[in-house]
């Protein structure tokens, strides 16, 4: 079981920043991807940004630009620095951890926390 625990969401003014952070722990594997997925009132969830062990990263078209997803390994922890937000930001945000192993792949979801951007 691998537990994460998101903070940093909030109340923005359109155009400006907020930096979310997610925290892992329990069993996790050394190779693994941790990103951020969004989900806003109606729509489905979607992958906001996501970076692997190894430093290689993706971004939704929508974010590119504006938002940038890190990590530090030694801490188990992601982040995703958001700037110049947009109204159309707003969503909960869920942090994701995947791996895959000799026993199965495994994925793991955060509770949430809610950014909304107002105009």
């Amino acid at each position: 079981q691998v537990q994460l625990v998101e903070s940093g969401g909030g109340l923005v003014q359109a155009g400006g920043s907020l930096r979310l952070s997610c925290v892992a722990s329990g069993s996790i594997f050394n190779i693994n991807t941790m990103g951020w997925y969004r989900q806003a009132p109606g729509k489905q969830r979607e992958l906001v940004a996501g970076i692997t062990s190894g430093g290689i990263t993706n971004y939704a078209g929508s974010v590119k630009g504006r938002f940038t997803v890190s990590r530090d390994n030694a801490k188990n922890t992601v982040y995703l620095q958001m700037n110049s937000l947009k109204p159309e930001d707003t969503a909960v945000y869920y942090c994701n951890y995947k791996s895959s192993n000799i026993y199965g792949a495994f994925v793991f979801w955060g509770q949430g926390t809610q950014v909304t951007v107002s105009s």
